[in-house]
């Protein structure tokens, strides 16, 4: 089962990221789908996924997402930080489209199969089966992995963070290649973060905040003093 789900999120991934990014909520809602189904068949009930702590969970996670605006607010403000948040994949949407990504494809094309997959379904097989600590280490690192594709987008897409590792004539194959392997590691100990997250407050806690950080990129992008968004 372990294998099967695995298979699901590499075609998700593959679907969402390089063959048909626009009907990625339906990729996502029709995956998250088959991994719960899988999941409830090996035998995990609700509770093992992460559907626990609604109130508690809606409370943290709605307070992270607070402290996230806060910091996302302060990166705009301060101009050596100003430019990573002009990332050309929000600048260049209209605001229609922005709109869409941050209210319909962050939260249900990215986040919902995220979290139900990798800190739900799949965490809650390793957890019966290994323990604890096995699953928030697979899961996360696997997690990490899943931001392949992602990474090498963002950095040709967004000029300052591909600065971080460049020379003078752009980001090449290596930095790409840098700012790829920083992605990995970082989203893998997010994943930790988020694991321990959903282990204290269920899945709302970590989905919160995830829509918040994927979300509010796209609303900062555009208001971030310098080059003008579409409008």
């Amino acid at each position: 089962m372990l294998g099967r789900s695995l298979a699901v999120l590499t075609a998700a991934n593959v679907l969402n990221n390089r063959v048909a990014q626009r009907w990625a909520p339906l990729t996502s809602a029709v995956a998250t789908g088959a991994l719960v189904a899988m999941a409830r068949r090996s035998g995990l009930s609700w509770q093992e996924m992460g559907f626990e702590h609604g109130r508690r969970g809606a409370v943290a996670g709605g307070t992270l997402a607070f402290a996230v605006a806060a910091v996302y607010t302060a990166g705009i403000s301060i101009p050596r930080t100003r430019e990573l948040f002009r990332d050309e994949r929000a600048l260049s949407l209209s605001r229609s489209r922005a709109f869409e990504e941050a209210l319909l494809q962050v939260p249900v094309g990215t986040v919902l199969l995220e979290e139900v997959g990798f800190r739900g379904a799949l965490y809650g097989m390793l957890r019966r089966t290994h323990g604890t600590a096995a699953a928030t280490a697979v899961s996360s690192g696997l997690f990490g992995l899943w931001h392949i594709l992602p990474a090498i987008d963002m950095a040709r897409a967004n000029p300052a963070l591909g600065a971080l590792t460049a020379g003078e004539e752009g980001p090449g194959r290596a930095d790409v290649a840098r700012v790829v392997a920083g992605s990995v590691v970082s989203t893998a100990a997010a994943g930790v973060f988020f694991c321990e997250l959903r282990r204290r407050g269920g899945l709302l806690t970590p989905s919160l905040l995830h829509v918040a950080t994927n979300s509010l990129g796209y609303l900062f992008a555009r208001i971030a003093p310098g080059r003008r968004a579409r409008s």
